[in-house]
C-alpha cells in the first residue's frame, strides 16, 4: 500500500477530523430546521386562513344555510371508520341539528388527493357536493372540479345531488363520468359514498 493511501486513510479516520464534520452536519441542519420552522411560522395563518374561506364558500353551495351548521369539534370514531370503509377520510363535520350534516371528506384522484365538501340532509340524500382543494390535471380532470357537463349534460358535481345510499354511487352505473377523467369522476364518488357512509353511520 502507497504512503499516499496511507496518509488518506488516516485523514478519513482522523477523530479530529470526524468531530469537526460531525459538528458541520449538526449545526447546518440546525440552521435548516430554524429556517423552516420561521418560513412555516409566518405562512401558516395565511394558509389557515385561506382554507378557512374555501371551506366557508364550499359549505354555502352544498347547504341553503351554512349558518345553521355547527362544526363538530371531536369526529365519532363511527363516522371516521364508515368513511374509511367507504374509501374517503372524513376531516370536518358540521351538524345541522336535525337538518342533516355537512362532511369535509378527502379521497384519493388520479393526480392526488381530492378535498370535497358534502352536504347530507337529514334523510341521507345528498345535497351538494363542492371541491375545497385538488390537483387534478387541468384541462381533463379539472372538468370534474369544476363541475363541467357530462354527456348526459348534468354538471359532474351536480349529478349527485339527490343521490343517496352509501356505498351505491358506481361510476358508469349511476354516475356519469365527464369524458377522459373517469379516475377523477370516481375519486369525487368514492368521496361521496364515504360523506354518505358517515352520515348514516351517526343516525
Amino acid at each position: 500500500m502507497s504512503n499516499e493511501v496511507k496518509t488518506k486513510e488516516k485523514v478519513d479516520m482522523d477523530p479530529k477530523y470526524i468531530t469537526k464534520l460531525t459538528v458541520t452536519l449538526l449545526v447546518t441542519c440546525i440552521i435548516v430546521a430554524g429556517l423552516l420552522g420561521l418560513v412555516n411560522g409566518v405562512t401558516a395563518g395565511p394558509i389557515a386562513q385561506i382554507n378557512q374561506q374555501k371551506t366557508e364558500q364550499a359549505m354555502a353551495q352544498v347547504v341553503s344555510d351554512p349558518s345553521s351548521f355547527q362544526a363538530v369539534a371531536e369526529l365519532p370514531q363511527a363516522a371516521v371508520d364508515a368513511a374509511t370503509a367507504a374509501g374517503g377520510t372524513l376531516t370536518e363535520l358540521y351538524d345541522g341539528q336535525g337538518a342533516g350534516y355537512v362532511l369535509k371528506v378527502v379521497a384519493s384522484g388520479s393526480q392526488g388527493n381530492i378535498e370535497m365538501m358534502v352536504g347530507v340532509d337529514g334523510d341521507g340524500v345528498v345535497t351538494g357536493v363542492s371541491i375545497v382543494d385538488n390537483a387534478e390535471t387541468a384541462g381533463i380532470g379539472s372538468k370534474v372540479m369544476d363541475n363541467e357537463a357530462t354527456s348526459a349534460g348534468t354538471g359532474a358535481l351536480d349529478q349527485f345531488v339527490g343521490k343517496s345510499g352509501a356505498g351505491t354511487l358506481v361510476v358508469k352505473q349511476n354516475i356519469d363520468a365527464v369524458t377522459g377523467a373517469t379516475v377523477s369522476t370516481k375519486g369525487v364518488t368514492k368521496g361521496v359514498n364515504a360523506a354518505l357512509a358517515a352520515a348514516e353511520a351517526m343516525n
